[in-house]
């Protein structure tokens, strides 16, 4: 199944995607678009499915390629180090937390007053971090980066 209009393919410009080497693609394929209500554009080769303005592709590893010399794709060996993670911004982070809770995310922590935003943290089943967060303070100027004290 492939939906083309779908597909990430700008008629001007550019647009962002972001490529997940998976251990698993139809697990991966499913928990995104469970968690995040996305549409499956393409199952596999790669797997491609649209959450909100983006899209999420999926595929196996593997090594080198003539275009990626010397560069092999492989799913993260451990979560305690990361070096980037993906970032969603939501306008209501109590309902999406309660939605992605019943279909299978494990969170860190509840969501979590940080002043400017409120913001929690879960994995993806090959361990691959992903923020979620909703601005707040922020939106009033406020940027602290601690959690709010409450009297």
């Amino acid at each position: 199944m492939t939906h083309h209009g779908d597909l990430p393919a700008p008629q001007q410009g550019l647009l962002l995607t972001h490529f997940l080497t998976v251990r698993n693609v139809e697990v991966s394929r499913q928990f995104y678009s469970d968690v995040f209500g996305g549409e499956v554009v393409m199952e596999e080769n790669p797997a491609i499915v649209k959450v909100a303005n983006t899209w999420i592709i999926m595929n196996p590893g593997g090594g080198p390629t003539p275009d990626k010399p010397g560069v092999t794709l492989e799913a993260p060996r451990s979560g305690e180090r990361v070096s980037s993670f993906l970032n969603v911004r939501v306008a209501d982070i109590a309902a999406f937390y309660t939605h992605a809770l019943a279909h299978g995310a494990d969170f860190f922590t509840e969501p979590i007053d940080r002043g400017s935003e409120l913001r929690c943290y879960f994995r993806d089943p090959d361990g691959y971090l992903i923020e979620v967060g909703q601005s707040t303070g922020l939106l009033a100027g406020i940027h602290a980066t601690t959690p709010m004290k409450s009297n």
